[in-house]
């Protein structure tokens, strides 16, 4: 069973900078895709970034340029660096996770196992 525990949230100001974290454990396998989604309310839910198993990386048009996305495979974590935050970025990401091969972008459907969340607040 894939476990996925994120970390790293919390609040800032309009222009600063959080990371965040998912510890990754329970995949049989070294072929899987990792990613962020995020969920404001009253939005849909968005698939902000995610790298697959050949470290191909996609951004959703809103993060990209803002956003980093990496994966530390010792330490089997998942990292998003999020700078020049904005008001709008405000949500609970999630940390995600699919079987898939590599290759993206990689589709949304694929994505079969969630973190817990952890919660962004940007303030103006």
């Amino acid at each position: 069973q894939v476990q996925l525990v994120e970390s790293g949230g919390g609040s800032v100001q309009s222009g600063g900078s959080l990371r965040l974290s998912c510890a990754v454990s329970g995949a049989t396998s070294s072929m899987y895709c990792v990613g962020w989604f995020r969920q404001a309310p009253g939005k849909e839910h968005e698939l902000v970034s995610a790298v697959s198993s050949d470290g191909s990386t996609s951004y959703a048009d809103s993060v990209r340029g803002r956003f980093t996305i990496s994966k530390d495979d010792a330490k089997n974590t998942l990292y998003l660096q999020m700078n020049s935050l904005k008001p709008e970025d405000t949500a609970m990401y999630y940390c995600t996770f699919a079987s898939c091969g590599p290759g993206s972008p990689i589709p949304k459907s694929l994505f079969n196992y969630w973190g817990q969340g952890t919660q962004v607040t940007v303030s103006s």
